[in-house]
């Protein structure tokens, strides 16, 4: 299906309209069907996106589709794995904010922590809280080592764009609930390392539709 686009290329322009039959259509593989609200709050998020990209660097990406696919679908993806629509989720290195947001917008009733040290990032994901008007999501302006230890624990740690894995597991140790999961969208080769930390009892991996070698890896901590 195609889409219906002002323009070809999404780097020159920030007034993008992508028809709400592509959205669906282009999610379908990794997701359930949206809802009307849904969609609604994805092209205001896309529009957003593409705005702050000129001033501040949140994507790379310039095709339509990979845009929506890799963004949303691969982040709605996760949601299979959060078994407590209620619970208290945090998006270590949010960045753009996914999957934290995509997210949130895919399960309205979590309680949404995203972690972004750089301040412009930061503003941009409140920016996208307040314009979709997203109840129960809070950004942390922070490294996430540095997080006052007084700050309530987490039910699900997930994270997409952190490098350190095994330090970031170490952190989530202490900072996760019981029985709390940590939720990583990872190259198969790194989610084979990490499934042999002893410190960890992993799930069978996932891998994420459309993609050749980057799965979600999910897991508990070993007692």
């Amino acid at each position: 299906m195609k889409s219906q686009l002002n323009k070809s290329n999404i780097t020159n322009t920030t007034n993008v309209v992508l028809s709400n039959e592509s959205i669906q259509s282009w999610i379908s593989p990794f997701y359930s069907e949206l809802s009307s609200t849904q969609l609604e709050q994805i092209q205001k998020y896309i529009s957003l996106l593409l705005l702050w990209n000129h001033k501040v660097s949140l994507t790379s990406i310039e095709n339509p589709q990979e845009l929506v696919s890799r963004h949303f679908g691969e982040s709605f993806f996760g949601a299979k794995f959060v078994e407590n629509v209620e619970c208290r989720l945090a998006d270590v290195g949010s960045g753009a904010g996914f999957p934290g947001l995509a997210l949130k917008i895919a399960l309205p009733e979590l309680q949404v922590f995203l972690i972004e040290q750089d301040t412009r990032k930061a503003t941009f994901l409140n920016e996208v809280i307040r314009a979709l008007n997203l109840e129960g999501a809070k950004v942390l302006r922070t490294k996430y080592e540095a997080l006052p230890p007084d700050t309530a624990k987490f039910d699900v740690i997930v994270s997409r764009a952190v490098g350190d894995h095994r330090s970031l597991l170490k952190w989530a140790r202490s900072r996760l609930t019981e029985p709390g999961q940590a939720v990583l969208w990872i190259g198969a080769e790194d989610g084979a390392r990490l499934s042999g930390l002893p410190s960890w009892k992993w799930r069978l991996p996932h891998a994420i539709p459309n993609s050749k070698n980057r799965v979600l890896l999910s897991g508990v901590p070993a007692k």
